[in-house]
């Protein structure tokens, strides 16, 4: 079953200039054209601003307005943007003509939990991206559109179809437009009353173009669509609307960016494994470079909750040394995405996606240099084989040198301390008592750091174990005695 799902932007121009997450000016906006307006929000209108008045006009009821002048351009650019972030529930993507976005959702709808929860998933999608938009479903495309710019209905039965369009306006349908007065004079004022015109009378007067459209928007006919294509890579740009001199400023232009993203990915199949998002600063005679926030993921995701956690994170951390006018996102590294393996009886610590998101959401938030990951070297000596590095650190995992089942402590200390020694026992706030074999540890001969230590577990009277070692004797220090030291705690 073919079903679509109808985005119209109507205040697409207001919002491509002003977003929606800003305030709305006290005196209001209005958007020209040719000198003329076009489009005014509610403070405009209550103001006197009407559709078709001169600048002039509007300025004499207002000098206070935000006037902009149109700019097709930056319209298309943010139909595009809606167009690829939804694709996160299908590639099959049009854009339509008067600010609508076609989706064919048919394969999609049990995936995302039915049409309900469809709809619900694209106007958040639409809410993040700052653009307010009325949503259509029908079995046809052209019928979704109608509904998306005039009804607000979801219909997925033809027979319901029909029945809805029929009382929609005449001029509702674009190619009946410039027939308008020929079909007043008929006394038609709907759908139905065109429709019940003769059709060889109708596409000698009118055209084929009329026809083709009633009939592709009721079902007789098939559907052509030029779906979207995208680009191999992803980079996206947007510029503020202002100066922001503080970093969190930008977390929802990111966020903007980081919808489109996951549009993209989804769109490809792909993860990211590494992302940039560049603040961009003032240009001029002191323009300084971009500055950058480079993220890298310890496992492939396309989940936008959080690729958006990693980038707020970041983005408190960073102090601004100019304002910024822009920002910019760039997929730095994507590979092939990978379908979740769900298990039967999933561990009650969680996955290893899960570690693996913790883990990125801790660098982000207290930088990579202070999450560590153990990195043993294969070395005899304890200091040297206990090595932490950072978490974005590359490292080949290798081999201990050790024999298994022998004992190692929880916690190792970065310099072992000197224990006092009483009756001939080591002390460290009780007598320590021995209650293992010694480990013999001779190594460092080869870069002239040689230990030669006998290492014990020992046991204190509150039953905390500790690992110590005690130097052997030389010919040296024979007359001194052994000397304890404290290595190591277990948990």
């Amino acid at each position: 079953m073919r079903v679509f799902l109808a985005v119209h932007l109507p205040k697409l121009p207001l919002e491509v200039f002003r977003p929606k997450w800003l305030p709305d000016p006290a005196a209001g906006s209005v958007v020209f054209e040719k000198d003329k307006a076009v489009i005014a929000d509610a403070p405009a209108r209550a103001a006197g601003i009407r559709i078709g008045m001169k600048r002039g006009g509007v300025l004499t009821l207002s000098s206070e307005l935000a006037m902009y002048e149109r700019d097709a351009a930056r319209e298309a650019a943010a139909q595009r943007e809606v167009g690829v972030a939804l694709m996160r529930f299908s590639p099959d993507v049009a854009l339509a003509e008067e600010a609508t976005v076609i989706v064919e959702i048919g394969a999609s709808l049990r995936l995302f939990g039915g049409v309900r929860a469809l709809c619900l998933q694209a106007r958040a999608i639409l809410d993040a991206l700052g653009f307010t938009a009325r949503i259509g479903i029908a079995p046809t495309g052209q019928g979704a559109w109608l509904l998306a710019r005039y009804r607000r209905r979801r219909v997925l039965r033809l027979a319901s179809l029909e029945r809805v369009l029929s009382p929609l306006p005449m001029l509702s349908v674009p190619e009946m437009r410039p027939f308008a007065d020929w079909f007043a004079g008929l006394g038609c004022a709907t759908i139905a009353d065109v429709r019940r015109l003769p059709r060889a009378g109708l596409r000698r007067r009118c055209g084929e173009h009329v026809l083709d459209s009633l009939d592709r928007a009721f079902g007789s006919a098939p559907e052509l669509f030029d779906w979207l294509t995208l680009p191999p890579t992803f980079s996206a740009r947007l510029e503020l609307p202002d100066r922001i001199e503080h970093a969190d400023g930008a977390l929802h232009a990111a966020h903007r960016l980081i919808v489109q993203l996951c549009g993209w990915l989804c769109a490809k199949q792909l993860a990211v494994t590494a992302i940039t998002l560049s603040l961009e600063h003032e240009r001029g005679r002191e323009a300084m470079a971009p500055t950058s926030i480079e993220i890298a993921l310890g496992e492939p995701a396309w989940q936008e909750v959080h690729l958006l956690r990693l980038l707020k994170e970041r983005l408190h951390r960073i102090e601004l040394a100019a304002p910024m006018i822009a920002v910019r996102l760039d997929a730095v590294k994507v590979e092939a995405a990978e379908a979740p393996a769900e298990q039967l009886f999933p561990e009650p610590g969680g996955s290893a996606q899960s570690h693996a998101r913790l883990l990125e959401l801790l660098a982000a938030r207290l930088g990579e240099e202070n999450v560590l990951r153990p990195a043993p070297t294969a070395d005899y000596r304890p200091e040297i084989a206990n090595r932490w590095v950072p978490l974005s650190e590359s490292h080949t995992k290798t081999k201990g040198t050790l024999p298994e089942g022998l004992p190692r402590p929880t916690w190792m200390l970065a310099t072992p301390v000197r224990l006092l020694t009483r009756a001939h026992r080591p002390f460290y706030g009780s007598p320590l008592r021995v209650v293992s074999p010694a480990e013999r540890i001779e190594a460092g001969w080869f870069d002239g750091e040689l230990v030669t230590r006998d290492y014990f577990v020992a046991e204190a009277d509150d039953k905390s174990y500790y690992w110590i070692y005690r130097e052997r004797v030389s010919s040296r220090d024979a007359d001194e005695g052994p000397r304890w030291f404290l290595h190591g705690l277990f948990g």
